[in-house]
């Protein structure tokens, strides 16, 4: 891999895709109880010594890496070595797991009759698994899934029980561990259970890195976590956590193993089964506490249609391959292994460029349904509330899934069928979010009137409002990787000073940076994404370059307006953001105080209807906009006393905030034309 992100018409990670496989299909039609019960004989690492989950805590507790770090923190803390050793012990039985193969089968039974009633069809691509088979016998392997559902994990182990592939240990959060008896059953599933954030316990670390290695080392299973860290309410792909991933690497980069396969997952849901949970979560209310019985309560979702889901096994990536010319190892071999060394900055470069690249294949292999399509259009209808023809709606999607498709997007359309009936079918699965009236399509909102408690005030109206709202948004989402590169150059030719190529690509730079945390945008590759998205833009006919300028040509502007239109609610997003800090922040404004307060700042403005776009209100993109802001320095963090207070440059906060006013792009916004 090169030191900078390869653009993906020549990435050799994203190659050409495989064909699909419904393994529902076969159990619509079989005995589950002889499913469960099945002869399971998996696929093993060549070099596997037998352990079981009792030797595998003897390993970690008995490793010369926890003997050194238990010495150091007895020095540091005066405590005894007898004290921490128990500590450790206690900290490995609470984390880990304890696979047992009768759980396994009662899993796979119940999960059967789940999945065959909420799902039409569950579509893996075969090539894959083998691809992963071969894998699992050869080297340690580390799973990568997208993470945008409670089901994932339950997913990937049925998936790899079917296939009769070696069960993966899964990385999880405390929070499952409260659900009692689940919990107990995930943990004897293959779950170990991992606190969401260590602090400063040197210990903890230390046992945790050294249980996860030791499974890596020998081979005993393939590990599982989620590169993003947690699950996406917004269905964009969330910015790597390096962790894990640091963890995993270790035994390669100190060559405790000869290579490590990390094998990116991408799992594609036509409908996600949180997707009002998720809305009204990136609106303040409280996420639910995960309990057994809050499980039991949520069994009214056997009564829906979820259509189908796409899990997509990617290319096994060689980490001796990708560290070839990037890493030398030899710094490791200046002190003994089982001393902790903090990486060098090539270490850490190499280990956040690994994690992107992962990250953008997992996306590449998103697969999109029409009503992913659908979604990004109704959201740009001039009018929400009364949306648009259902004829013009097919012409429409018809367009976009061109588009799409040109721009190497992975869409799952049937061309077998008449389109109308492609988008009625679609519309019929989302009838949640989505209400046809006299041929006009619109997305459902709520009736206004009283709640339960009394009546509904403007603000709360707002809030309901939205929740229809940001449930499409997180459909669009999941289309945003294919467009967002060539929306950032639309965007730039549409504002940028001149058509000057360079002017267009300072444009197009700054408002990549504004927007790094939003969307994955590989760091230090500006020039690459620039040259793609041109590419892209001129492949289609939209653009032609010269060796000064970018020229918009008459054809384009179908296209230059959808993408700009794409971009829109981030700009006016991040402008708002801009204003409040201006505006309403005082020196008493604390971080956790902020969404809270930028949130009621948004609210009086889509009342006023001086805004246009109700996804402002995700805590999600106001977060992401606080970060970007942070980033370029116009807001500091100043500890003071018990908390930290945020501090506000104006200065840099006001520049900001009349560029992205300039950058607000209009369908009729004046371009260079041919």
């Amino acid at each position: 891999m090169e030191n900078q992100a390869t653009s993906p018409h020549t990435d050799p990670m994203l190659k050409k895709r495989d064909e699909f496989e419904d393994i529902l299909e076969e159990r619509r039609n079989s005995s589950d109880l002889r499913y469960a019960l099945k002869c399971y004989t998996p696929v093993i690492y060549k070099h596997l010594s037998p352990c079981d989950a009792t030797s595998l805590k003897t390993k970690v507790l008995q490793s010369d890496q926890l003997h050194y770090v238990i010495t150091q923190v007895s020095k540091e803390t005066g405590r005894t070595s007898e004290d921490l050793q128990d500590e450790a012990s206690s900290i490995i039985e609470e984390m880990a797991h304890r696979l047992q193969l009768s759980t396994v089968r009662f899993f796979a039974f119940a999960l059967c009759k789940v999945f065959k009633t909420i799902f039409k069809s569950i579509c893996v691509n075969e090539n894959g698994i083998q691809r992963l088979q071969q894998a699992i016998h050869d080297h340690p392997v580390v799973l990568l899934p997208s993470h945008r559902s409670y089901m994932d994990f339950l997913l990937m182990s049925y998936i790899l029980y079917t296939y009769d592939l070696s069960l993966p240990v899964i990385a999880a959060g405390m929070d499952f561990m409260g659900m009692k008896v689940i919990g107990e059953m995930l943990r004897m599933s293959g779950a170990f259970f991992i606190r969401r954030s260590f602090g400063g316990d040197k210990l903890y670390w230390a046992v945790f890195s050294e249980y996860v290695k030791t499974i890596l080392k020998n081979g005993l299973a393939p590990v599982e976590f989620f590169l993003e860290g947690t699950r996406s309410r917004t269905s964009k792909s969330l910015t790597p956590k390096l962790g894990l991933l640091n963890i995993a690497l270790d035994p390669f980069l100190k060559g405790e193993v000869f290579d490590i396969s990390l094998v990116p997952v991408s799992i594609s849901y036509e409908r996600i089964l949180e997707e009002s949970l998720y809305a009204r979560e990136m609106l303040g209310v409280p996420k639910p506490k995960e309990s057994t019985s809050g499980l039991f309560k949520a069994r009214k979702v056997l009564s829906e249609d979820y259509g189908s889901i796409h899990v997509y096994f990617g290319q096994p990536v060689s980490v001796r391959r990708l560290a070839e010319g990037r890493v030398n190892r030899c710094q490791f071999s200046l002190a003994p292994r089982y001393i902790p060394k903090r990486a060098n900055g090539d270490v850490q470069t190499f280990v956040n460029d690994t994690a992107y690249r992962l990250v953008r294949a997992q996306e590449e292999n998103m697969v999109l349904k029409p009503w992913v399509l659908l979604a990004t259009i109704l959201l740009q209808a001039e009018n929400l509330q009364t949306g648009m023809r259902l004829e013009e709606l097919t012409e429409e999607a018809l367009w976009l899934r061109d588009l799409c498709r040109q721009y190497g997007g992975f869409l799952h359309w049937p061309d077998h069928v008449a389109p109308s009936e492609v988008v009625s079918a679609s519309l019929s699965l989302h009838h949640s979010l989505v209400k046809i009236s006299e041929g006009q399509v619109f997305i459902a909102f709520e009736e206004e009137g009283e709640s339960p408690s009394g009546p509904v005030g403007p603000e709360e109206q707002v809030l309901r409002r939205s929740v229809p709202v940001l449930s499409c948004v997180s459909y669009r989402n999941q289309a945003l990787h294919v467009f967002v590169r060539p929306a950032l150059l639309a965007t730039a030719v549409q504002t940028a000073a001149s058509n000057h190529k360079q002017d267009v690509f300072n444009t197009f730079s700054f408002l990549r940076t504004m927007f790094s945390n939003e969307f994955i945008l590989c760091p230090n590759a500006a020039v690459e994404d620039f040259e793609e998205a041109c590419f892209l833009l001129m492949k289609t006919g939209v653009l032609q370059l010269n060796q000064q300028e970018v020229l918009v040509s008459h054809r384009g502007d179908r296209t230059i307006s959808f993408l700009s239109r794409l971009l829109l609610p981030f700009v006016q997003g991040y402008q708002v953001v801009c204003s409040f800090l201006c505006e309403e922040a005082t020196d008493s404004l604390t971080e956790k105080d902020f969404v809270v307060a930028v949130r009621k700042f948004i609210v009086k403005r889509l009342i006023a209807g001086t805004l246009r776009y109700p996804e402002i209100l995700s805590s999600d993109l106001q977060k992401n906009a606080f970060a970007a802001l942070l980033r370029l320095g116009a807001v500091q963090k100043v500890k003071r006393v018990d908390q930290t207070k945020l501090k506000i440059n104006k200065v840099t906060m006001n520049s900001l905030e009349d560029t992205l006013g300039g950058k607000l792009p209009t369908p009729n916004a004046a371009s260079a034309r041919l």
